[in-house]
């Protein structure tokens, strides 16, 4: 009987393998480009998992853990506690974690490859014209007479969307439909209703 992918991770670690905690673990495929294989894998906890996805912005109090699990002999784990210390590098703690921290050309190679590094640990959301955080199915209502490009119609202020998605790689676009067109939104015109 072969063994699931988080099975093998709970062989090697019966904790969070970034910071110790033993509630609601599951296998954190470390990206761009795992395989979901254990090597390329990490056995997280649900919070430490939501602030690796960016779903939740990052609370810099629970990553204290990373200045043990930067000295991880598995590669996932090395790679993934740099990445996030890269993240935290804005407190002394972690600048020294990483001056520290020592990886191969492989390892520091995979480690940037998502690029994480470059950028701000600020996490952003899609945000209605009010601030308002916007999720997938939100309904919104538009504050503007908008022009629905492709069409002749007319997308008029006050008009309900409902069940809108996320645009997944653009925090200002959300799509949804009006008069039964799928349609491609600005945040900045709508407000969450």
């Amino acid at each position: 009987m072969m063994m699931s992918n988080e099975q093998l991770l709970r062989q090697r670690a019966n904790a969070c393998e970034l910071c110790s905690s033993s509630h609601e673990l599951s296998a954190y495929a470390v990206p761009p480009d795992s395989d979901g294989s254990p090597d390329e894998s990490v056995l997280v906890c649900e919070t430490c998992l939501a602030q690796l996805e960016k779903r939740v912005s990052l609370d810099d109090a629970h990553w204290g853990g990373l200045t043990t699990s930067m000295w991880s002999e598995v590669p996932a784990v090395q790679v993934v506690s740099w990445r996030m210390l890269q993240r935290l590098r804005h407190q002394t703690w972690a600048q020294d974690a990483l001056d520290m921290m020592y990886m191969d050309d492989d390892r520091m190679e995979w480690a940037k490859k998502t690029g994480d590094h470059e950028g701000s640990a600020e996490v952003e959301f899609h945000r209605d014209c009010n601030g308002a955080r916007l999720e997938n199915g939100d309904n919104v209502v538009l504050i503007k007479t908008l022009d629905v490009k492709g069409s002749s119609a007319n997308a008029r202020n006050g008009t309900v969307v409902r069940s809108i998605r996320l645009v997944h790689d653009n925090i200002n676009q959300i799509e949804g439909k009006i008069d039964g067109q799928q349609i491609v939104i600005l945040t900045q015109y709508v407000r969450k209703g």
